[in-house]
C-alpha cells in the first residue's frame, strides 16, 4: 500500500516542481507557444476552483481538501487493498487535492500553466496536480465500473 503513497508524492513534487518552474521564470499572463494554436505554456493565477468558481473561498478549499484527504487516506486503507486501480486512482486524486492544496496554503493562489485551444474552444488553464486529479478519478471510475461487472458476473 505505501507504493501508492509514494505515487501521490511524485504527483505532488511534479507538480510543485512544475509550478515552481513558472513562478520564477515568467511572468504572470506570460504566453510561450509550444504547438502554435493548440498548445501555449500560459502563466496563469486563479483563486478559485475548475474554471474560477468560488473564487477567494480560501478556507473553504482548506476545510474541504482536509477532508477529501482524509476520505482518501480511509478508503485507501479500508477499501482499496487488493484493488489496483482503484488504489492507483486514489494516489493521483491525493496528490492532485494536496498538490493544489499547497498552492492555496502558501500563495492563496493556485498556478495553472497548460493552456489548450481544442477546435477554436480555449480550454481552462490547469496543471499537472488538475491533471492527475482528472486521471485520478478517471481510473476510480473504470475500478467502479470493471467492480460491478465482476459482481454482476458472480
Amino acid at each position: 500500500m505505501y507504493f501508492y503513497y509514494i505515487i501521490a508524492a511524485v504527483v505532488i513534487a511534479v507538480d510543485q516542481f512544475t509550478k515552481l518552474i513558472i513562478v520564477k521564470n515568467m511572468e504572470q499572463f506570460e504566453q510561450i507557444p509550444v504547438i502554435e494554436d493548440f498548445f501555449y505554456i500560459t502563466s496563469h493565477r486563479n483563486k478559485g476552483a475548475a474554471w474560477g468558481i468560488l473564487q477567494d473561498q480560501m478556507v473553504l478549499f482548506y476545510i474541504i481538501t482536509v477532508i477529501v484527504v482524509i476520505g482518501i487516506v480511509y478508503y485507501m486503507q479500508k477499501h482499496a487493498k487488493g484493488n489496483m486501480l482503484l488504489a492507483l486512482g486514489l494516489s493521483f486524486v491525493l496528490g492532485g487535492a494536496i498538490g493544489n492544496f499547497i498552492d492555496r496554503l502558501f500563495r492563496q493562489e493556485v498556478v495553472d500553466f497548460l493552456d489548450f485551444i481544442i477546435f477554436t474552444y480555449d480550454f481552462p488553464i490547469f496543471n499537472v496536480a488538475d491533471s492527475a486529479l482528472v486521471v485520478g478519478v478517471g481510473f476510480i471510475i473504470l475500478a467502479t465500473l470493471l467492480e460491478e461487472t465482476r459482481k454482476g458476473k458472480n
